[in-house]
């Protein structure tokens, strides 16, 4: 590993000896070509368009248009050329240009060009491979069928994304090591849960997924690690067309998904509806081993804790949606959005203890969860005449309902009764916005907007089962109501401004918030505060090939439902896992700075940042006070804390059958909390607990490599390996691991179909493992179906031909309507 950054660090010298060695030019001659493409019949702006300047059949300059379709070619020496405007699926534009001591700037104004019918026919949807884009504010990954091989949903393939890791064995999702980040999708924050929205979508349904790691004033300020924006395929065809896709994974049990993607596109309206599942089988284990303390009255050789998990699932999706183009200038879109989740599952913890005189004890549950989440959004935009001048209203509203059954039975040496758990959860989000787009000049841009988010939760628990008082006796454990409620009204303004080589953009968003829970009818926190969160982007581009980027925003992170509801999550018979109602936001300030260099055969990307993090939130195990013998696992505010750490990304393609993406990613953070041990004692109680000050220190990395063969046109072949390095934490560490995947796809029907074979973690060594201290010595290891085999089918029908339509699309300005996580 050292070796690869050594290479990595050599090669970045190298390339920056290398522009500052580039031979000097006479700038009092140099001039400059701009202008904006736009698709003739739909007037709307073209973005990545090549063009191009020529002398004799020759290129002397050339790039590709911004995502408004705008474009300025600079160091042009005086003389005659011939400009061209090339992108695939149109007819190339041609003009005769001259560059003159009168004339240094061409301006060529709005640039149409027309639709070439013969070539669009022909036209693949899915690139092969994966590609990585820096834009300004944002790395995006564009997703080929190298990731989507990787396996069946988004929570599949997410290891493969440069700075993204997700837990196995949870589901949670991390950036740059921090969990605290938002997801969307399309856009928008989901009210299903994030682990169980990655499994239920397609991995053959993501377009891009977009890295927003440090977000501007007009995105709401949550997460700390910034947003995830996870962008799905919108077919724009004139006409029925259509993507259909297959997928099947094994190893202990089968996992099956689909997807089928629909749209009807005819004058004034663009119908669309997709649908997709997962439906599978899951086994995880594990096991953890403690070690008591020898002085203790209590004192084992060791404990060891044996699990045994089983999962039966089901989620559905549906999306229906029309378009309706009113003129060339007002569209109004709505749409809804329907998941439907059923899970069933069992689980045996067992409990052995070494010395022959403790008895063992085992947990068996089962549980039944089944949710709803129903999401309807309106959206109307007026376009002006001035390109890039709009206004668009957005109302979504959005109603998640929640129903857990969980049959606790134990046996062996415990005092513990059987019992039943239920809970129903309710939690409802309206969110409008209003956004304001002007482009002052062609250099010069102003943003403004405002929100308001309402959020309400309610959670009803009833158990037929007991717990221990204060005084040690068993008493009915008592049913609770929990109701937790935020609104939040905003407003946000951005000014931005290009020059030749230079840009920048300010901005601040202010927000006011108020929070508060009831808990059985009691006013049981309450918490109102107002913020401003500035942000600001510099950029520098010295040429085509190189470009620097710095950059600054304030963050908060406001509680999430899990982190703050107070009644029971789940438990086993030495542990229980409660939220923290009195939880406060933690707020930091990110600071960031990017290099990125094209290359002949790609690109390479270089990030540096730094995170000033108040009151943390973090989570934390307590020594229950209830039995000094079991724990408490909840969630807290530490103390300030801190965070660096730098990327690094290639795309590069040294041969013509061969490309690669690899990342390497490094972090450090400086943890500081409080957390407990328990003094040896021959009859331990609550007043051996003893509370210690923590500071961790903790510098991890992660490696990703992605290599792509192509054998022939039709067939090609992958293999992907992946490295996590150690993780330390207040109280556990968790230990390095890694996998390697291999697969194969083959494509059939001219393009239009394609069949994927894949074999994941081939060496299965996709292992959690951790060891901790505090506030017991104990050690574990988890286990989940990791190395199987998966087989995939995709096939795209339709006889409509491809254009740029005006539906709203947020592909690559993506504004967050919605926000908190519940």
């Amino acid at each position: 590993m050292k070796q690869f950054i050594l290479c990595c660090m050599i090669a970045l010298s190298t390339i920056l000896n290398a522009q500052n060695s580039a031979p000097n030019t006479n700038f009092a001659k140099l001039g400059s070509v701009s202008g904006t493409v736009i698709d003739k019949s739909l007037q709307q702006p073209i973005p990545y368009a090549t063009v191009v300047i020529k002398k004799e059949g020759n290129t002397i300059v050339g790039g590709i248009t911004n995502d408004d379709g705008t474009f300025e070619l600079s160091n042009i020496e005086e003389g005659s050329y011939l400009f061209e405007v090339q992108f695939i699926g149109y007819n190339t534009f041609s003009k005769a240009i001259t560059i003159s001591k009168e004339n240094r700037k061409v301006a060529l104004g709005t640039i149409t060009l027309e639709e070439n019918i013969t070539e669009l026919e022909g036209v693949d949807v899915v690139a092969e491979r994966s590609s990585i884009e820096q834009k300004i504010d944002r790395k995006v990954i564009n997703v080929g069928k190298d990731l989507t091989t990787q396996g069946a949903t988004a929570s599949d393939i997410m290891n493969n994304i440069p700075s993204l890791n997700v837990d196995q064995q949870t589901g949670d999702l991390s950036m740059r090591g921090n969990s605290n980040v938002r997801v969307m999708v399309d856009g928008k924050l989901s009210n299903v849960p994030v682990a169980q929205l990655l499994k239920q979508i397609p991995s053959t349904s993501i377009k891009k997924i977009e890295l927003i790691t440090n977000p501007s004033a007009k995105y709401n300020p949550e997460g700390m690690s910034g947003l995830i924006n996870i962008v799905l395929y919108k077919d724009a065809n004139i006409g029925f067309n259509g993507n259909l896709n297959l997928g099947l994974s094994y190893q202990e049990e089968a996992k099956f998904n689909s997807s089928i993607d629909l749209n009807y596109r005819r004058g004034k309206f663009n119908f669309y509806g997709n649908y997709g599942n997962n439906i599978g089988k899951y086994v995880n284990d594990g096991r953890i081993e403690r070690f008591d303390d020898e002085a203790s009255a209590n004192f084992n050789e060791n404990q060891i804790q044996n699990f045994n998990f089983f999962n039966n699932n089901k989620s559905h999706l549906y999306k229906l949606g029309v378009d309706f183009f009113l003129d060339d200038n007002n569209t109004i879109s709505v749409f809804t959005n329907q998941n439907i989740y059923d899970g069933k599952g069992s689980g045996d913890t067992r409990i052995t203890n070494i010395d022959p005189s403790v008895g063992d004890t085992q947990q068996l549950f089962i549980s039944n969860n089944s949710n709803q989440n129903e999401q309807y959004n309106f959206d109307y935009k007026r376009d002006f005449e001035k390109e890039g001048h709009n206004i668009e209203l957005e109302v979504d509203y959005s109603n998640f309902s929640d129903e857990e059954n969980a049959d606790f039975n134990y046996s062996g040496a415990t005092t513990q009764p059987d019992y039943l758990d239920f809970v129903d959860t309710r939690r409802q989000q309206t969110i409008a916005n209003l956004d304001y787009v002007n482009p002052l000049s062609e250099k010069s841009k102003l943003e403004l907007g405002v929100e308001t988010r309402n959020f309400e939760t309610n959670v009803d628990y009833n158990s037929t089962g007991f717990t221990f008082n204060s005084g040690g006796q068993l008493v009915p454990t008592p049913s609770t109501e929990f109701i937790y409620g935020m609104d939040i009204y905003s407003g946000y303004a951005t000014f931005g401004q290009n020059f030749e080589k230079w840009s920048y953009q300010v901005g601040a968003r202010y927000e006011n918030v108020s929070v508060k829970a009831d808990t059985n009818s009691v006013r049981s926190f309450t918490d109102n505060y107002s913020q401003l969160y500035p942000s600001a982007f510099v950029t520098y581009s010295p040429s085509e090939k190189n470009q620097f980027q710095v950059s600054y925003s304030k963050r908060v992170d406001r509680p999430g439902l899990t982190q703050v509801n107070p009644i029971r999550e789940w438990s086993t018979p030495i542990i229980s896992s409660y939220g923290n109602e009195s939880l406060k936001p933690q707020f930091t300030n990110s600071f960031e700075t990017n290099y990125t260099r094209r290359l002949e055969h790609g690109s390479i990307t270089l990030g540096v940042y730094y995170r000033a993090i108040k009151d943390e939130i973090n989570r934390a195990l307590y020594i229950d006070r209830l039995d000094v013998s079991k724990q408490v696992l909840t969630y807290d505010n530490f103390d300030d804390t801190e965070a660096f750490g730098f990327e690094i990304s290639t795309n590069y393609k040294p041969l013509e059958w061969w490309s690669i993406n690899g990342s390497f990613d490094l972090y450090s953070q400086t943890q500081r909390g409080l957390t407990e041990q328990l003094n040896p004692s021959d009859t331990p109680s609550v007043d051996d607990i003893v509370e210690e000050k923590i500071k961790v220190e903790n510098v991890a990395y992660n490696a990703r490599l992605n290599n792509n063969f192509t054998i022939t046109k039709k067939l090609s072949l992958s293999l992907f390996g992946f490295y996590r390095g150690e993780n330390k934490g207040i109280q556990m560490n968790a230990q390095p691991m890694y996998f390697v995947n291999t697969g194969a796809r083959y494509s059939f029907a001219q393009g239009k179909g394609t069949f994927s074979l894949n074999f994941n973690d081939i060496f299965n060594t996709m292992q959690f493992r951790f060891e901790g201290e505090r506030p017991y010595m104990q050690e574990g290891a988890f286990n989940w179906e990791s190395r199987t085999i998966f087989a995939g089918l995709s096939y795209r029908f339709g006889g409509g031909k491809n254009r740029k339509v005006a539906r709203k699309n947020r592909d690559n300005n993506t504004k967050e309507s919605s926000g908190g996580g519940f």
